[in-house]
């Protein structure tokens, strides 16, 4: 008997689902081995965690909050990703597109509800997808590398907001702190009860259900699956790649810009420094664990926000909530590795078998 490993035509439907499950808790198990070593008992960081992000009223509801910017923005990068186009830019057009929805509030601050939310929308989508396409045009007039582009742009964002709320943005009443003006009503999106959760939940599935049609079934869907797989096929085949290149920045920039305005008029209800606790960055983790998928991408971004909530109930137990960066880190490092566990088969091989081969 001889055991070979070949590489798999056909992917299993089970190994894609399964894998990333058993490598998910491996990275948990690993991490548990390092919370050993330091002194804490696994059981009891891991139960505090989870307790503390799913054990009340208060930890779900924060959970949510933490949720619907990741989800969003993982829709974002996963548009441009599903086309090998490398969009590190999320928490740029997070910030750009926070920063055109508030533009909206501070210069019609009378506008009715049924008008600001739709406006501030629009204006958000516009300004993150403007900005991923910017990075686009670059891509395909002088083939600059869109790592590099959408990574330095971020910093623009991010420090054009804080240009705006230092400056001519700053409220004159807000006692010299760095932020805009409280948004009025109308520009507040409703929550359900007392909880912060509030109606932003909704773009996420809608959009998650949206994307998963235009994926499986649209034209468009199948030609940037091609584009990504295969370029000069996709050349040969007549799709034209100059075009879906500037149109996946700018959707993925757009979701990203959501995002953005949907954190401001949901949960901040102001512009201030540091709006993002890095949600667009924690985005491409949670996209490549969901393997591109936008329905899988929901559920990893709760995975990632009840990490992140539960972080902070580490440090009543003396530990930095740096911990739950160090599981978001380990959970993708352990999901990418076990990727050739799905790409690669084992095939058992008789003697018998082995002879008339060869």
């Amino acid at each position: 008997m001889k055991i070979k490993v070949q590489k798999s035509l056909a992917p299993n439907l089970t190994s894609q689902i399964l894998v990333p499950i058993f490598a998910v808790l491996a990275s948990l198990f690993f991490c548990a081995i390092f919370f050993a070593l330091t002194g804490k008992d696994p059981i009891e960081v891991y139960s505090t965690m989870f307790s503390g992000a799913l054990g009340s009223e208060y930890g779900i509801s924060e959970t949510f909050v933490k949720m619907i910017p990741l989800a969003l923005c993982g829709l974002g990068v996963a548009v441009a990703f599903r086309m090998h186009l490398w969009n590190i830019g999320a928490e740029g057009q997070f910030y750009m597109g926070a920063c055109a929805a508030t533009w909206v509030t501070l210069s019609f601050p009378t506008l009715p509800f049924f008008l600001m939310i739709p406006a501030m929308i629009i204006m958000g989508a516009l300004a993150g997808g403007l900005w991923g396409l910017l990075a686009g045009w670059f891509k395909v007039k002088w083939q600059v590398d869109e790592i590099i582009s959408t990574l330095m742009m971020n910093y623009i964002g991010i420090l054009w907001v804080d240009f705006l709320v230092y400056g001519a943005w700053r409220d004159p009443e807000g006692k010299n702190f760095p932020l805009t003006a409280a948004f009025p009503a109308a520009a507040m999106l409703p929550t359900f009860g007392s909880l912060r959760v509030h109606y932003g939940i909704f773009f996420v599935f809608i959009l998650a259900l949206i994307f998963w049609v235009v994926f499986k079934k649209s034209k468009w869907g199948y030609e940037t699956l091609v584009i990504g797989s295969n370029p000069i096929a996709a050349k040969y085949a007549g799709i034209n790649i100059r075009s879906n290149v500037l149109l996946a920045m700018f959707i993925s920039g757009a979701l990203c810009g959501i995002a953005g305005m949907v954190e401001v008029s949901g949960v901040v209800g102001k512009l201030q420094p540091g709006i993002s606790p890095g949600y667009g960055y924690t985005a491409i983790i949670v996209a490549w664990l969901a393997r591109l998928h936008p329905l899988a991408i929901v559920g990893v971004a709760f995975l990632f926000a009840v990490i992140h909530v539960g972080g902070f109930m580490l440090q009543t137990m003396g530990m930095p909530s740096a911990t739950a960066t160090m599981l978001q880190g380990a959970m993708l490092f352990f999901v990418v590795g076990s990727d050739i566990l799905t790409k690669y088969e084992i095939k058992f091989i008789s003697s018998k078998e082995g002879e008339k081969n060869e």
